[in-house]
């Protein structure tokens, strides 16, 4: 009975969402309310200790929003980036020449719905890879539909480490676990099931069969991209999987291609483009590689505590928001372009207002339900599962995203679900809350608001039923294969 009441906040949160359409913080809050209630009333976590209801309440806002802030000081700098390139045309410019490379429209598809969709998603994440990506495979000669299909398919597999590994360091944050042990586990069930992924978008960009040739270049596609962002989660962390693997992987499918016409490109520009980018790169494997700079910069922390209860910490030097900071102003100093960041900024703050209230209302039903007791509860209840839990997973991952439109808040919801499962089952939780942030990655591609937003920028208001009729399947099959993968994987860690 307590399970059934506890899964009630997020029930509401799903028929809000999936069935009623309302946004995050409407549906969030309703969520949040039911919470709080239940908390108050049925499971009364503070009795025991002694503290009253407002002691819960101050706590549980103080982590929520100490959370938000550390998630925001990623986001904010991302967004700037984005938005600092697209008024520098800079956006234009690297899609344009990804797709002057090759005249084969399967090729085209790869290089702007899987690399230029990666990169996208590694930079920016939150939406942006599928706005950007489907308008030109449309220009292309794509219909809408397949556009906005094909944008989604492409960037999912890089949805685990979108926005410089906001959604696994968003993990890490509510669970104590080490970011970068989720981060390679999670991209080797990415690596793994990534090939199946990008066969299923390349077979969709075309009506004829998979050629020989089709699944040759697809194949080395995925190793472009999967190997170096494996390579990236294993030895730096959750920073640059997909920003890193997109750039590494674009670069060397690029010189692979058969050269059969003449291209002109300027080098110059092109690095001028891709300079924040660069800079970026650079700056987070400097962090994470050099000891020395490694210990000074991570050493200086703030940190606060309530009730001895409550607690968070930030490391302002180390985190990879300040990274992206300075990898937006030196690019744009190297290339000329300071006068641009001004208004870059504030575009970027205007887009983070409706962000930042849907993660606090979501961090503070997440945390509201861990010291309620409910994820407990419900943990308690999907432990009756048994053996079968780490194939079903994937699936809870990716039903949050379809919940709440965004990897970030799914496993803010169900992180921590994972978690205390595989504890009560005595399964390795890193692995659980790879499996977690693995499924909330697909779940992006049949999310209402990724493919409302995605329809929207080609024209296809009142039509995105059609998008999610087919991404439905391969969402299924992946998240499905995912959960195979992590039951197997019991064995090896």
């Amino acid at each position: 009975m307590s399970a059934l009441l506890a899964a009630t906040p997020l029930a509401v949160i799903l028929i809000g969402m999936g069935v009623l359409r309302r946004s995050a913080v409407y549906a969030g809050s309703v969520g949040l309310a039911l919470a709080l209630l239940l908390a108050l009333t049925v499971f009364q976590p503070m009795a025991s200790l002694g503290h009253g209801p407002l002691h819960l309440l101050r706590g549980v806002v103080a982590e929520a929003a100490h959370t938000t802030a550390t998630i925001l000081w990623i986001i904010l700098p991302a967004l700037a980036i984005f938005e600092y390139q697209r008024k520098t045309g800079a956006i234009t410019r690297i899609r344009d020449t990804l797709a002057s490379l090759t005249t084969g429209r399967r090729l085209q598809a790869i290089l702007i719905a899987w690399f230029f969709g990666l990169f996208m998603e590694g930079a920016a994440g939150f939406g942006t890879p599928v706005a950007l990506a489907a308008p030109l495979l449309v220009g292309l000669g794509y219909s809408p539909v397949r556009a906005v299909v094909l944008a989604l398919l492409g960037h999912a597999a890089g949805v685990s480490f979108g926005a410089v590994g906001t959604p696994v360091l968003a993990q890490a944050s509510i669970s104590d676990l080490d970011a970068g042990d989720i981060a390679g586990k999670t991209a080797a069930l990415h690596a793994i099931c990534g090939p199946v992924l990008l066969l299923a978008m390349v077979r969709l960009a075309s009506g004829a069969p998979l050629s020989r040739h089709d699944v040759g270049w697809t194949a080395v596609a995925a190793l472009c991209f999967l190997i170096p962002s494996l390579a990236l989660a294993w030895t730096i962390g959750p920073e640059l999987p997909t920003l890193g693997g997109a750039l590494i992987g674009s670069i060397a499918f690029i010189a692979l291609l058969p050269r059969r016409t003449p291209r002109v490109l300027d080098l110059r520009q092109i690095l001028s483009d891709l300079a924040p980018y660069v800079l970026i790169l650079l700056l987070v494997l400097l962090t994470r590689l050099i000891g020395p700079l490694q210990d000074a910069l991570s050493g200086f922390s703030i940190g606060w505590s309530l009730d001895a209860i409550y607690t968070g910490t930030f490391q302002p030097f180390y985190h990879p928001g300040t990274a992206l900071v300075f990898g937006l102003v030196l690019g744009a100093i190297a290339s000329g372009e300071t006068r641009v960041l001004p208004a870059a900024g504030m575009a970027a703050l205007r887009r983070l207002l409706p962000v930042a209230l849907a993660l606090l209302v979501m961090l503070t039903l997440s945390r509201l339900m861990v010291h309620a007791g409910m994820i407990d509860a419900l943990a308690t209840a999907a432990a009756s599962v048994g053996p079968a839990w780490p194939i079903l997973a994937p699936l809870v991952g990716a039903l949050g995203t379809f919940i709440t439109g965004s990897a970030t808040a799914s496993n803010i919801l169900f992180t921590q679900l994972q978690v205390s499962t595989s504890t009560n089952l005595a399964y390795p939780t890193s692995l659980l809350a790879a499996a977690q942030g693995f499924g909330a990655a697909i779940g992006n591609v049949v999310a209402p608001h990724n493919i409302i937003a995605g329809s929207a920028t080609v024209g296809l208001t009142g039509r995105e039923g059609d998008v999610l009729a087919r991404t439905l399947v391969p969402c299924l099959l992946y998240a499905v294969l995912g959960g195979l993968v992590t039951y197997l994987g019991l064995y090896l860690f």
